[in-house]
């Protein structure tokens, strides 16, 4: 018996010391974030072989050859597109108005670190609804004569997810050239053969960037977090929607849907498409499914007296790990480091980083109007609970947080000054900044902002104020699960 118990004893040690060892070569033989390494040491050392399981899943980073397809993209044919496009933009007419002027900074920014140019007379409506932003994209997808280009985190085997693959099949049927670009995380659950009846009438459909030797990609971190489509190069979609029944409030957990999307006719479809034909090239399989001859994807841009009457300039900004830097959320501390009068925000999901706590708490001790405004329901536990310690973090630094109480809000928005906003993919989260490919709109505009800010002070009215002394009043518990699910937010 004695002999029994030492041996579960030794036994225990060694697997202990071998969980050690092998969490300490796990988190430090990759390249990471300081918070996420310790992060993840935690979650490996305090819980053996199920932290592995976690490390799976979330931890893995993608493999390098798959970063190299990505980036390999901006070398190919592409830059003629892009060269034509700037000599386009730069014989175009000035702005109006000196939005852009006052914003210019921002603009070299983006032109910098992504190659972002400035595109103008673009047509710009806004869409809050799923059934309205639908019933627009199917009629254009139906006018559609040349070319249609998607690509979504989420498409689901539901019924508008059906409604979209039987259009797209007979868009096909006519010679359409259909492309469909999914992440197969997000769309987990839809079988491989959803799109064989598009395949057998000459469309095409592929995952993004998988790992083509693997039947089954179980990363959840590094996924296309994208949502754009592109209609015969001449109307693009961007924004917060997927393609599910839940976001036309069909689903009862989270009841209405709120959220914003964008259809844009003008320039800013060119770099639309520009993101989506880097992103296709790099996870087809095969390099005859690759497109290479480009000048058809992107048709002359005619302005007619309406476009030049109602001008909306505008970047498309993509960011992604295989970016040297986070684009997108060096975008954002540069606008709220800019503002001088307010800054409104509206994310599902509000895990940041230092550089934004500590950006957003200084525009509010100087003056700034800062309001974030939050969902009241969770779709994921763990995340919902660090979105709350955060907000109250800032709450009790003179930042008004509301959480929308009508249904989800999903909306990923950013409003500054009345004069210039974001719109897109992001999250004002870590996951978006580091880990996710996502692609934001940035507005240089008086009028489509406060279009937005409308749409905000409406929104307002279906959601309640938390203040500092309700958080203060929290239970005891309740405040413990949103500090520990904060120590995990880096992995989250």
């Amino acid at each position: 018996m004695i002999l029994t118990w030492s041996i579960i004893k030794w036994g225990l040690l060694i697997i202990i010391v071998i969980n050690e060892i092998a969490a300490l070569f796990t988190v430090f033989r990759e390249k990471r974030d300081i918070a996420a390494t310790w992060a993840w040491l935690l979650v490996l050392l305090l819980l053996p072989v199920v932290g592995f399981v976690f490390y799976a899943f979330l931890g893995r980073k993608l493999p390098q050859r798959s970063l190299e397809r990505i980036k390999s993209q901006t070398q190919l044919k592409l830059k003629q597109a892009v060269e034509r496009q700037k000599l386009q933009f730069q014989n175009m007419p000035k702005p109006r108005h000196s939005t852009v002027q006052m914003y210019r900074r921002t603009v070299m920014l983006f032109q910098s670190l992504d190659n972002a140019f400035l595109t103008r007379h673009n047509n710009v409506k806004i869409y809050t609804k799923g059934d309205k932003l639908f019933r627009q994209l199917f009629d254009d997808i139906e006018a559609a004569k040349e070319s249609i280009n998607i690509e979504f985190y989420t498409i689901y085997n539901d019924q508008i997810g059906n409604e979209l693959r039987t259009l797209l099949e007979q868009k096909a049927a006519e010679g359409v050239e259909i492309r469909v670009l999914y992440d197969s995380w997000g769309s987990m659950g839809v079988r491989a053969d959803f799109y064989n009846g598009l395949r057998k009438r000459g469309g095409y459909a592929t995952p993004f960037l998988m790992t083509h030797s693997n039947f089954i990609d179980f990363r959840m971190n590094y996924r296309d977090h994208r949502k754009i489509v592109v209609i015969d190069g001449e109307i693009g979609y961007v924004g917060g929607f997927n393609v599910g029944d839940q976001y036309l409030g069909r689903v009862k957990k989270f009841g209405p849907w709120r959220d914003t999307h964008l259809r844009i006719i003008g320039g800013g479809v060119y770099s639309l498409q520009q993101r989506f034909i880097r992103d296709w090239n790099a996870s087809v399989k095969h390099k005859d499914n690759r497109i290479n001859h480009f000048s058809r994807f992107f048709p002359e841009i005619k302005l007619n007296k309406s476009r030049l009457e109602n001008e909306t300039s505008l970047q498309i900004v993509s960011s992604g790990p295989e970016s040297p830097q986070e684009n997108i959320k060096l975008g954002y501390l540069r606008l709220i480091n800019a503002a001088t009068d307010h800054i409104w925000i509206q994310t599902p999901y509000l895990i940041p980083d230092d550089s934004v706590i500590d950006a957003l708490q200084v525009a509010a001790h100087s003056g700034v109007d800062v309001r974030i405004m939050l969902p009241c329901k969770p779709d994921h536990p763990f995340v919902y609970r660090a979105t709350q310690y955060y907000a109250r973090v800032l709450a009790n630094h003179d930042i008004t947080i509301y959480f929308y109480e009508k249904g989800f809000l999903h909306a990923k928005t950013i409003m500054i000054d009345g004069r210039m906003a974001s719109v897109g993919s992001a999250n004002l989260d870590f996951r978006s900044f580091k880990l996710n490919f996502e692609i934001n709109s940035f507005i240089y505009d008086r009028d489509m902002t406060d279009k937005l800010e409308r749409i905000f002070i409406n929104d307002i009215r279906n959601s309640r104020v938390i203040t500092p002394e309700m958080f203060a009043n929290q239970s005891r518990w309740l405040r413990f699960k949103q500090t520990f699910s904060r120590l995990l937010s880096p992995i989250l």
